[in-house]
């Protein structure tokens, strides 16, 4: 079965400068797939191309089993719907409800269906009160759940996201996370690029990070979390016993002290924190609180995408 998004050996050169390097890619139907990496990786640069806004270099875009350059771009833009990274994407001096039904009747809804499904997007997204309001006088949030709900419209089979929760408050961000898990269960396919690592557990099926232009990790997230060696933890104590925390974690972790009751702890090659903090505990070591220090998907991404 073909996948509704393939990218197959995608080069962009600008002039001299390589921005996108030999990237393969593909999101299977169903699928969140999380595209991540720090700024000027190239992660916009793809998604423009993807939505015909950019010519490639070189390399083959198939969506929907449709290959880029073989059919008009208004064909092509049918194939997928797209949150971009602005806010502003909207017709300012129409309200909210205006626009999605002027979307809706340009994607071919008919004009029934338009204001019917436009309601209802508007709802999903929370802004139903503000429909007829003017979308000049949207917050950033605002504008941002706007551009959601129209990419909702026809609900998909490639819903392409770029920085989708960049200008909303956590609720804001945890509503659009669920609505893309809903599309994804629907059988849409999602592209979700992001620079906030902390969305992606319990939320992305996959995983591609791209550094400076080239794929530098494809899989899960757990095996993203997997290629972090080492663990660093800061626990905070309160009764010692006898023995000294190093002494008890011998061969599990390295402690070093942190000030004012507080340790730092580095997990042994596997180690696990519950065994590590049992140690403390059966040694008589009072543990008051612990924290990751930096969590393992972060500190992964830093080892990936940091220089060489």
């Amino acid at each position: 079965m073909t996948a509704p998004l393939e990218v197959r050996a995608l080069c962009r050169r600008f002039g001299e400068v390589e921005v996108l390097k030999q990237v393969d890619l593909k999101v299977e139907a169903g699928e969140i797939h999380a595209l991540l990496g720090p700024n000027g990786a190239g992660k916009t640069t793809l998604l423009r191309i993807l939505a015909g806004l950019c010519d490639p270099t070189e390399g083959e875009i198939f969506i929907q089993g449709a290959r880029s350059g073989t059919i008009g771009y208004r064909e092509w833009r049918k194939l997928f719907s797209m949150v971009p990274s602005g806010e502003r994407t909207s017709y300012q001096r129409l309200s909210g409800y205006e626009n999605l039904v002027f979307f809706g009747r340009l994607y071919g809804l008919s004009r029934v269906a338009a204001k019917r499904r436009s309601g209802e997007c508007l709802e999903m997204v929370g802004l139903a009160d503000a429909a007829s309001r003017r979308v000049g006088l949207y917050s950033q949030g605002m504008q941002k759940r706007l551009a959601i709900a129209r990419a909702l419209l026809v609900d998909p089979p490639l819903l392409l996201i770029d920085e989708a929760t960049q200008s909303l408050d956590p609720e804001g961000a945890r509503l659009t996370r669920v609505l893309a898990k809903d599309a994804a269960r629907r059988g849409a396919a999602v592209l979700w690029t992001t620079q906030r690592l902390d969305e992606i557990r319990g939320f992305a099926d996959v995983v591609t990070i791209l550094r400076r232009g080239e794929v530098r990790f494809r899989g899960t997230v757990a095996e993203l979390s997997g290629t972090v060696i080492t663990r660093t933890f800061l626990i905070q104590v309160g009764a010692v016993g006898e023995a000294g925390p190093a002494e008890l974690l011998e061969g599990l972790a390295d402690i070093t002290v942190a000030g004012d009751g507080h340790y730092r702890l580095s997990l042994k090659d596997g180690a696990s924190l519950g065994a590590t903090l049992a140690a403390l505990v059966e040694g008589g070591i009072e543990v008051v609180a612990c924290r990751e220090e930096i969590s393992d998907v972060e500190e992964a991404f830093v080892r990936i995408t940091g220089p060489s």
